[in-house]
């Protein structure tokens, strides 16, 4: 199946893992790449990947970039594979993929992944699944939060090999983007029904006990001390993320009650006059 699919990868500043996940698609015909203008060595390092074509837009959000990948580059396969540019495909997924025949009312596959701290796979890592590979007129992709996913018209398989989330950039790149994922994830729960959340989201509106919450699920739970160093880090990088999210909360909180503080009481406000129309 292989020769009906298209890699189609988002990348800004990703000189630290492409060429790590392009290495793993050398056997895909072509592999679109859809660039917000990297400013690092991304693009130098794609040309070393003769199948590759890239365009390049300015980014606005995470969906759009997706769909203009999606709709606007000419993909001609019936199948795309859409990846982050620090997914790794593991060889067990591209053995599975060779040999995979789906039905024909199958839109898409999900597919678990391994988290990795500086190459370490984690046992610790909770990532979710997420569906990678799907047929290209089978639906389109929408925001998420910080993130996006594809919405297909149709069912989902599970693929059973995994994928390497192995992002490699630097801390300092990592904790200037948790900024604006935290302030998206907040404003996605706080227009979002409560009565649909999960029960992570439903943590997460406690504000308080989320980041401790999820230090020790990592930690205990998920056995992240048994990774080492690399758990525990991986472990105070999810507590820093929910903190942070948790601060955009709180701030939205506090200036709710600082706008009702504020406000002028209905019964004293003093009637303003009414202006001639022009």
């Amino acid at each position: 199946m292989l020769n009906q699919i298209t890699p189609l990868i988002l990348t800004y500043n990703e000189a630290a893992n492409i060429g790590r996940t392009l290495e793993q698609l050398r056997w895909a015909k072509e592999i679109v790449v859809v660039d917000s203008f990297s400013s690092d060595r991304t693009l130098e390092i794609v040309e070393n990947f003769p199948q590759v074509s890239v365009f390049q837009r300015v980014f606005d959000n995470f969906a759009s970039q997706a769909n203009f990948g999606l709709t606007e580059t000419e993909i001609n396969t019936d199948w795309v594979l859409s990846l982050d540019a620090d997914y790794v495909l593991s060889p067990e997924l591209i053995g599975e993929l060779t040999v995979l025949e789906p039905e024909v009312e199958v839109k898409g596959f999900r597919a678990p992944f391994t988290y990795c701290i500086n190459g370490k796979p984690l046992q610790s890592g909770i990532y979710p699944a997420v569906t990678v590979l799907f047929r290209r007129t089978a639906g389109k992709f929408v925001a998420d939060g910080h993130a996006h996913r594809i919405v297909l018209n149709g069912p989902v398989r599970d693929l059973s090999s995994s994928i390497f989330h192995d992002d490699r950039k630097p801390l300092k790149r990592w904790l200037q983007s948790q900024l604006t994922y935290a302030r998206l994830e907040a404003e996605k729960l706080l227009r979002s029904d409560p009565q649909g959340f999960s029960t992570a989201d439903r943590i997460r509106r406690w504000r308080l006990l989320a980041p401790l919450a999820i230090c020790l699920y990592c930690l205990i739970w998920r056995g992240g001390f048994f990774d080492g160093r690399a758990g525990i880090y991986y472990a105070l990088q999810r507590a820093f993320a929910e903190l942070l999210l948790s601060l955009y909360l709180l701030e939205h909180d506090l200036n709710g009650l600082g706008e009702k503080k504020n406000a002028v009481p209905e019964q004293n406000q003093k009637p303003q006059p009414v202006k001639d129309p022009i």
